[in-house]
């Protein structure tokens, strides 16, 4: 008996971690969290814009300032936030309903008008995603320079 219910624990363990690897949401948010890097690198407004950042985000910027999308836009626009290289390193996600926390480090070199202009910043992020009109829409971001070399 005690090793049927060993292996009945270990059987369910399994499943349970088999379901928490292959939840579609997660796969859809880490698929949306490489649109919104790849988008961020190229500059392309039109997709952070328009398909990923919501008009009402709010974000607590690597510059230790709270800011909106609007104040992004223009960050954006005139070249501070520019990168020759952005890597995002996914840690964990969390949802609460249709809220999601994604949260790990990203690891950047800024080029252009950037504080730390070629050099290598690791900072932690959290972004915060919200599921609305059958999409994910980032609705804030806090990110925390850690370490400039």
């Amino acid at each position: 008996m005690k090793k049927l219910s060993i292996s009945l624990f270990i059987f369910l363990l399994s499943r349970i971690t088999i379901c928490a690897q292959t939840d579609p949401r997660e796969a859809e948010l880490r698929r949306m969290e490489n649109i919104e890097r790849e988008a961020t690198m190229r500059g392309d407004s039109a997709v952070l814009f328009g398909k990923i950042w919501s008009n009402e985000m709010v974000v607590n910027t690597p510059a230790n300032r709270v800011g909106t999308v609007e104040g992004t836009k223009m960050q954006l626009r005139t070249g501070n936030l520019a990168y020759a290289s952005f890597v995002r390193n996914i840690e964990k996600i969390t949802f609460n309903d249709n809220i999601a926390l994604v949260m790990g480090e990203e690891i950047t070199k800024p080029q252009q008008h950037q504080q730390h202009t070629g050099k290598t910043v690791t900072r932690r992020f959290t972004n915060i995603w919200k599921y609305a009109n059958n999409q994910w829409f980032m609705i804030g971001r806090q990110a925390t320079i850690v370490k400039v070399e």
